[in-house]
């Protein structure tokens, strides 16, 4: 039958990582995304599971990478500064393939910045925070129920695709509380990573062979293989031979980017007819919900496009929406970090692209973004 609670948006992800079969945590506490760490120090006591709270983001994030190498599924949560401290390992765990899901609670910056205040300022981090050519998969949550059921989607996202994915939030999103309906732990699709199926003495845990997304043994049941963060062929150890490292650069790129309509998830409102269209995320995407709908009242054709994965980065829906809106608004809490990327997805069309963003601690309103389309469509 489940249940229905009411819980904050990192209350949320906490119990939708023991769902998901998270089995361990280990991070350091930082305000807006504490209650995260909070929460798994309760539950995974309880069901056999580890809590670890390191010296410091990257010690945290260290911690669940090694975990996660011994089979187990795990997380780790953080806000904007540690969120920096952690870059150099996600790319360890991408060029590895390690399976971990990592949630930046956003708040204001740089640097420390507004520890309790919100902010959209960290998605361009997500995308490339870490150094070198590398694909990653973010998403975003607008509600509490979302932040729920997008923890599970990460869990099983990272397990299919052997690779850290994100969970970006926001300092509002995390600590507003709204009902959220659990299902029975049954009803949930959960998916756990492939093991080998050769003889120990045989694998290989980066063979291309078996596809884009190798099997990974666990550490700890007789296979024996190499984890470097260097360019490695497909026994893990270093290679910089060109041939060995385009294909295996390749491989990592194809695997997000050839599958990514699997994941590629987003939500329209109003936008068939809609002349102008308004693209927001995560607490924003609130705003703009109420805002759409206000325009409509006073007849002004208005739609909302809201990513819900935020990268790999919709390209071609948004230039299927600029074929027929004459206007785009971009709203978020930063000075413009998607705007680019929905001004290159909208070249060669006649859509026009606005923006509406501010970097002062304070959520995007419904009247500003109304007004904003009233300015736009000259009303």
């Amino acid at each position: 039958m489940g249940q229905i609670e009411l819980l904050s948006g990192n209350d949320a992800i906490a119990r939708a990582a023991i769902v998901a079969g998270c089995r361990f945590y280990s991070g350091y506490p930082i305000t807006p995304s504490s209650e995260i760490a909070e929460g798994m120090s309760r539950f995974l006591p309880k069901i056999g599971g580890k809590f670890i709270q390191m010296e410091d983001e990257i010690a945290g994030i260290g911690a669940a990478i090694g975990a996660s190498l011994t089979g187990t599924k795990t997380m780790t949560a953080t806000s904007g500064p540690g969120f920096s401290l952690k870059q150099e390992h996600i790319g360890y765990a991408i060029m590895g393939e390690i399976p971990v899901v990592i949630v930046n609670v956003m708040r204001g910056g740089p640097s420390t910045g507004m520890p309790t205040y919100p902010s959209q300022g960290d998605v361009m981090q997500s995308r490339w925070g870490t150094h070198g050519d590398h694909e990653i998969i973010v998403l975003t949550p607008c509600s509490v129920q979302e932040s729920f059921e997008l923890t599970i989607e990460a869990f099983n996202l990272a397990e299919t695709y052997r690779m850290p994915v994100i969970i970006l939030s926001d300092e509002i999103i995390g600590h507003m509380r709204e009902k959220v309906e659990i299902k029975d732990a049954g009803e949930y699709k959960i998916v756990n990573r492939a093991k080998p199926a050769v003889e120990k003495s045989k694998y290989l845990p980066f063979d291309s062979k078996h596809g884009l997304v190798p099997p990974l043994a666990p550490y700890g049941e007789g296979y024996r293989f190499h984890i470097t963060g260097l360019t490695h062929d497909e026994s893990g150890f270093p290679s910089m031979n060109a041939e060995v490292v385009k294909r295996l650069q390749e491989r990592l790129r194809d695997k997000v980017l050839m599958n990514r309509k699997k994941f590629d998830f987003f939500e329209k409102r109003m936008t068939e007819d809609a002349d102008i269209v308004v693209i927001g995320y995560g607490a924003v995407a609130r705003s703009a919900m109420r805002a759409i709908k206000d325009a409509r009242r006073e007849h002004i054709k208005a739609g909302l496009y809201r990513p819900i994965t935020m990268w790999p980065f919709a390209y071609d829906n948004i230039a299927e929406i600029a074929k027929r809106a004459k206007h785009i608004l971009v709203s978020e809490m930063n000075f413009g970090q998607v705007l680019g990327e929905v001004e290159r997805a909208t070249l060669g069309t006649d859509c026009k692209v606005h923006f509406l963003g501010k970097a002062d601690g304070e959520l995007i309103n419904p009247s500003e973004i109304l007004t904003k389309i009233r300015e736009v469509m000259n009303v």
